[in-house]
């Protein structure tokens, strides 16, 4: 028969007879008395349907205790089936302090493969007495062996709700005879790391807190020891940490670092409410800096998530000015600095930086014009960044929202460490290199890194923030949301550039945009509420206004809003 059973030697009743013993033999492996008994622990309210998006699973944190018991179920399953540690992180990263939220890591600290992400919404979803079925499924679709051993790390975010949710993760794990590791209070991006060093045999990292602050702070440090010696000021830098966990993990950290740089942390959850009025995303969707943080003028200052897996940086001009330096200037400032360390070591490797459809114009327009790096643009959400980075020796990529970060191949750190052979001025690049890779957390965006990196860099090349920020000017834009009843009447094609329904929706976004110089527009569904992202850029905010506000107006009547109708003015 070899492998091609499942066609036409096996007679129907065959089939369906091995179905079932089959079906019996995992019911035997999987204890059914137990998985019942807990599940009914963690029980589904009803009628409640959760998707697993780009961000796992997110809602108000009192729905989702069995979407946890759940996903510990899941994580055992996945951890059998690829014989490796997963990871299950619970957080709603920058969502308010009441949501929570939970996502699975697969072995090389990645987001979750597609087809499980389907799975988990199905098991998420089952009523109480599907649960078994829809377990059978999984395992038998994906071949699982039930007797495999399994492992998973868990980590969480400082919400009030996470301690209780990751318990209930953990006994999903041990239902299904998984052994787990609870790392208790981690940034997300550390738990990426975790698994990551854990399946790779300790080749990437240790797999603990001190591991990930040594291999960090060591490369930062040597890196700025490369910096010019002509006595540069102290290096201090204010970061906001969002009240989240950002702030607890830098603090455990910074005296590993301080010898190159000191930081002012603000916002740090010791009094403030997460996410409230401060981190990443207030600062990039408001343009003005957090709630409780002076700023002289031309101080650094930086802001993270909730979860410190996104960064972006800002300052005040003499005038008082705020300036904002997202995710695209980050891009570009550690693609230019890469590309000239490759020139000086004088490899020909390949670099490039993948952008999404909030890229403003004016930073793909500098990297492909100016510095001749290629620029390519995929869907929104870090696992098509992330997937489309590896396919380059040196791949950046960046969400204008400041996550993101650079991979290397093996090729990359094969040559690198053939450059003893180098003369002094090469070898010399090469080993600045070979420290901004260890510097990288590989496995996801993370705030602590790319900080550490951004800092690196400015000091290396001698830059003030105000020089970084002139690199470019950035077009005026707006991003606007519209509410909707559905957001999945809204489709969208050319890495989601382009609206394919509802019908007439992109043709009213073209007539729209041809009213304004060096303009452009697009709608996408979000990916965690029923809301419609709109952004639009302009030659002047007040074009990139006029414009955001019209498109609102476009989907609010075709694409079924709901509530007020978009007014103009922000």
């Amino acid at each position: 028969m070899g492998g091609e059973w499942g066609q036409s030697d096996i007679c129907p009743e065959a089939a369906q007879e091995w179905t079932i013993q089959v079906g019996q033999d995992l019911l035997v492996d999987m204890d059914l008395g137990a998985i019942t008994k807990y599940s009914a622990l963690h029980a589904k309210p009803s009628g409640l349907v959760l998707q697993y998006g780009t961000a796992g699973f997110r809602t108000k944190a009192e729905h989702l205790d069995h979407v946890m018991f759940r996903m510990g179920l899941l994580a055992a399953l996945r951890s059998k089936q690829t014989k490796s540690t997963v990871g299950v992180m619970v957080t709603a990263s920058h969502n308010p302090e009441e949501d929570n939220g939970v996502k699975l890591v697969d072995p090389l600290g990645e987001m979750l493969a597609p087809s499980w992400e389907e799975h988990a919404t199905c098991l998420a979803n089952a009523e109480e007495q599907d649960m078994q079925r829809v377990l059978i499924d999984i395992s038998e679709k994906e071949a699982v062996n039930l007797q495999q051993d399994a492992f998973v790390v868990v980590g969480r975010d400082t919400r009030p709700s996470s301690e209780k949710l990751s318990q209930s993760v953990m006994d999903g794990v041990t239902v299904l005879g998984g052994q787990f590791h609870d790392y208790g209070l981690l940034t997300t991006p550390q738990l990426h790391y975790m698994v990551y060093c854990r399946n790779t045999g300790g080749r990437y990292g240790k797999a603990t807190l001190e591991g990930y602050y040594q291999k960090l702070s060591k490369a930062f440090v040597e890196l700025i020891k490369q910096a010019s010696c002509s006595g540069d000021e102290y290096r201090s830098l204010k970061v906001d940490c969002a009240n989240g966990i950002g702030a607890l993990k830098l603090r455990e950290m910074e005296h590993y670092f301080s010898q190159g740089l000191s930081v002012q942390l603000f916002n740090d959850g010791s009094k403030g409410k997460l996410n409230h009025l401060c981190g990443a995303d207030f600062v990039k969707s408001h343009q003005k800096p957090p709630q409780g943080m002076e700023i002289k003028s031309n101080e650094r200052c930086c802001s993270f998530d909730g979860d410190a897996d996104r960064i972006v940086y800002y300052y005040h001009d003499a005038d008082g000015h705020f300036h904002l330096i997202d995710g695209d200037k980050i891009a570009t400032l550690i693609s230019s600095f890469l590309k000239e360390l490759l020139m000086e070591i004088g490899e020909n490797l390949n670099i490039g930086v993948v952008q999404t459809a909030y890229a403003n114009g004016s930073s793909t327009r500098y990297l492909e014009e100016v510095m001749k790096v290629p620029v390519y643009c995929t869907k929104t959400g870090v696992k098509h960044l992330h997937h489309k980075a590896q396919e380059f020796d040196i791949g950046v990529y960046f969400e204008a929202n400041g996550h993101g970060t650079a991979l290397f191949s093996t090729a990359v750190e094969m040559k690198i460490k053939q450059s003893e052979q180098l003369e002094e001025k090469k070898r010399k690049a090469a080993k600045m290199l070979e420290n901004i890779i260890d510097l990288f957390n590989q496995a996801a965006g993370d705030a602590i890194s790319d900080m550490l990196v951004i800092e690196a860099i400015l000091a290396l090349k001698g830059l003030t923030v105000q020089q970084w920020d002139a690199l470019y000017t950035d077009l005026p834009n707006r991003q606007l949301k519209v509410q909707v009843a559905d957001r999945r009447v809204i489709s969208t094609t050319n890495a989601e550039r382009q609206a394919v329904t509802p019908p007439g929706l992109q043709e009213a976004i073209n007539d729209l945009v041809k009213k304004y110089k060096l303009s452009r527009a697009f709608v996408r569904p979000s990916g965690t509420e029923d809301v419609v992202r709109v952004y639009a850029e302009a030659d002047s905010q007040e074009s990139a206004d006029h414009l955001a506000h019209e498109v609102s107006l476009a989907v609010f009547q075709l694409a079924g809003g709901i509530g007020e109708r978009p007014q103009p003015g922000f």
